[in-house]
């Protein structure tokens, strides 16, 4: 006797025994690794920066420390630096959405403005025969005549016309939101690094801001100097001596003790400046400090003092620097009246060092107060030798108040900015995973269910593809691929949050059910085709019926391509950008189909296509459908209910499968389910299950029928 019906549904019981077939995964592997190239750095020689800054002006000597050209003009008689030039991939390699790092020729002045920026390389799959470079070239040209001392941010296109101010802000590129933030973060993190080096200001992040909190305790002299706040610095003479050991002048220099006795003071905090300088003088100091800016007392009271009688005042004192990080900090004389300080400490000299706010100092982290020592060797032609003794000089961060206008990296804007898309797309997943995952609930509704189906890609399509441009693509595991062998940084999946969040999701499902929650439900592409077979039912297009064995071939063609970009990728061939060129996600979806003809027709050709082969893209070309699919064979579960009598001899689902997905034996090829439920909804239905069709016939025929009395 047959069981019965209810006895024989076992949801996710028998693993498919295709399931185990992992030989798609390392052909995909073997592929990845195929080989390795080594990260480029900078490209152009003396002759390739003379192309791009021509005479009158004269390329000097490549620095012997770091990669920067000086750029000179002459000027009077003399030549002088107008600019340093440098590629940006030599301080920066940020990697950007296609994974590689776009690379800039940069000139900074010496007041730190951008004196030129020009793209000399770039990967960002959105311009490659998407909008053009020219667009991203316009981008770049938006910085000369900015400062690097100031933030720099991206806003959106047209900004600068609808009130941003333009000293801080570039206009951004409609969809290409990721690319221009990492652009702008590569101009601004590499004119910050060569600024550091060749300028003399930049120490901390650009836009920082760390100001000392209004709060004040009343403290004498004595106490500051107890608590450290009132830093006291002694050299000693033997001190000094040994500074200069092997020089043949380490007793050059005797005399009485101590060598040096410094106090070092910052003194924008109110109980240390108003106990160093009084009330009314610290406010009046305040006034004359600008916004950010730092004050920093430094007296001597030894036999050798780092203010000598000839200097000047509002000078750059030669004999002491402040530094933080291991850079100097631009520190110059704040031409500040001398008069008595508070009793206790000595009459000096001193000066107060005003530090400006593009310079970066950070007061609430360690910096060093540096000695420069010089002694003189020789009679005749005397030679000087210098030396540093320093001392760290520090405060409790909790007297300071960080403000930055970045508030973190420059990827967190994008964070804040679409902060609501993210809960919007967040809501739609909250949504879909209790529908697909109670099977006997909505999916168990046909018509119910068919309407949901058609709202949630709706969604997708409108919202999550054409609105927050999500749209999941084979360039992000390009991008994954290049950074595994080239740069090492996968930072730039943090620039576009919406699919960042769509991945995580994906990831997750992947391990649960398998490729068919993206593909069905969550890519704007497919959502596309499906409207278009959807919206073409009126025609009543016949299906080709594709050959079981035709079909299967045409099945491998997604894992071939999927090798062939991720092989390219690996080697660092740009043959990964027109191999993932076969998606049309970027003209449909990213571009709105506003591209050039051969790429629409493209794009409208796979559509026109799925009325006759259904999603004949996603089931034989889509390469990112094949890497999700090598994925999900390392699901948990096979999830999609079976009955005893599935396949033999029920051959419903199978005949109702458009994706081909179910054998004739019954068997569910996970790898080729797009999870449209279908099948779910038929054994869930009594009405459309044969088995519990045939079952309430036997049923029905069983019961004695009732013969009326003549």
């Amino acid at each position: 006797m047959r069981p019965s019906a209810k006895r024989a549904l076992r949801p996710g019981s028998a693993k498919p025994s295709g399931r185990g077939d992992l030989r798609p995964l390392f052909a995909i592997l073997w592929a990845f690794l195929l080989g390795l190239a080594s990260a480029s750095a900078g490209t152009l020689d003396r002759a390739g920066i003379e192309r791009h800054f021509p005479a009158p002006l004269v390329v000097g000597e490549r620095d012997d420390k770091i990669p920067v050209w000086p750029i000179l003009k002459q000027e009077a008689g003399s030549y002088e630096v107008i600019a340093y030039a440098f590629e940006s991939i030599d301080f920066a390699r940020i990697p950007g959405f296609g994974g590689a790092a776009p690379n800039l020729l940069i000139a900074l002045a010496p007041d730190g403005s951008f004196r030129d920026a020009k793209v000399l390389s770039h990967h960002e799959p959105v311009f490659l025969e998407g909008l053009g470079s020219e667009p991203l070239f316009a981008f770049v040209e938006q910085y000369v005549g900015l400062s690097a001392k100031r933030p720099i941010r991206v806003g959106r296109p047209g900004a600068r016309a609808n009130g941003a101010p333009p000293a801080t802000t570039v206009d951004g590129i409609s969809m290409a939101t990721a690319s221009t933030r990492v652009v702008n973060e590569t101009m601004l993190a590499a004119a910050l690094a060569v600024a550091r080096a060749k300028l003399g200001f930049g120490a901390g992040p650009a836009g920082l801001r760390v100001e000392a909190k209004p709060a004040f305790e009343p403290l004498s002299v004595a106490e500051l100097e107890r608590r450290g706040w009132i830093r006291r610095f002694t050299v000693s003479q033997s001190q000094a001596d040994q500074a200069f050991a092997g020089t043949g002048v380490e007793d050059a220099d005797p005399g009485e003790e101590p060598f040096a006795d410094l106090r070092i003071a910052y003194l924008n905090v109110p109980s240390i400046g108003r106990a160093i300088l009084g009330e009314a003088a610290f406010a009046r100091l305040m006034r004359e400090l600008g916004p950010g800016d730092h004050a920093v007392l430094v007296v001597s009271d030894g036999r050798w003092s780092p203010i000598p009688d000839d200097f000047v005042l509002g000078s750059i004192p030669d004999r002491v620097t402040i530094q933080q990080g291991g850079l100097a900090v631009n520190a110059r004389d704040a031409a500040w009246e001398r008069r008595d300080l508070a009793p206790s400490l000595p009459a000096g000299p001193w000066t107060i060092l005003k530090i400006t706010e593009a310079a970066g100092f950070d007061p609430s982290a360690p910096w060093t107060l540096a000695l420069k020592l010089t002694r003189e060797r020789g009679q005749i032609f005397p030679e000087k030798i210098s030396r540093e003794i320093s001392t760290d000089y520090a405060l409790p961060p909790e007297l300071f108040l960080r403000q930055s206008p970045d508030a973190g990296p420059d990827w967190t804007e994008s964070w804040r900015a679409r902060g609501w898309e993210l809960g919007v797309i967040a809501a739609g997943l909250g949504l879909l995973v209790p529908v697909l995952v109670r099977q006997r609930g909505l999916v168990a509704q046909a018509r119910p269910f068919s309407l949901f189906r058609l709202g949630f890609l709706a969604f997708t399509l409108g919202f999550v593809g054409w609105y927050a441009q999500a749209q999941l693509s084979i360039v992000t595991v390009v991008g994954l691929v290049r950074a595994a062998f080239h740069t090492g940084d996968l930072g730039f999946l943090l620039y576009d949050p919406p699919s960042l969040l769509l991945w995580a999701f994906v990831l997750v499902t992947l391990l649960v059910w398998g490729r068919g929650t993206f593909c069905g439900w969550l890519c704007p592409f497919g959502a596309l085709q499906e409207f278009a077979a959807w919206a073409a039912k009126p025609l009543r297009i016949r299906q080709v019926a594709v050959p079981p064995p035709l079909d299967r071939a045409l099945r491998q063609a997604k894992y071939l391509l999927l090798g062939l970009i991720l092989g390219a990728a690996a080697l660092g061939s740009p043959l990964a950008d027109s191999l993932g060129e076969a998606e049309p996600f970027k003209t449909a979806i990213t571009l709105y189909f506003l591209r050039s003809l051969p790429f629409v027709a493209y794009a409208l050709g796979l559509i026109l296509l799925n009325l006759f082969v259904y999603k004949g893209f996603c089931r034989y070309l889509c390469p990112l459908g094949a890497s999700l699919a090598v994925l999900g064979r390392l699901r948990l579960l096979d999830w999609i209910p079976r009955r005893a009598e599935c396949g033999s001899p029920c051959q419903l689902c199978k005949v109702r499968c458009r994706y081909g997905a179910i054998a004739p034996s019954g068997r569910i090829d996970y790898p080729e389910c797009f999870q449209c439920m279908d099948c779910v909804t038929i054994i869930q239905d009594p009405k459309q299950c044969v088995p519990e069709v045939l079952a309430r016939r036997r049923a029905h025929r069983a019961v004695p029928q009732t013969v009326a009395a003549e």
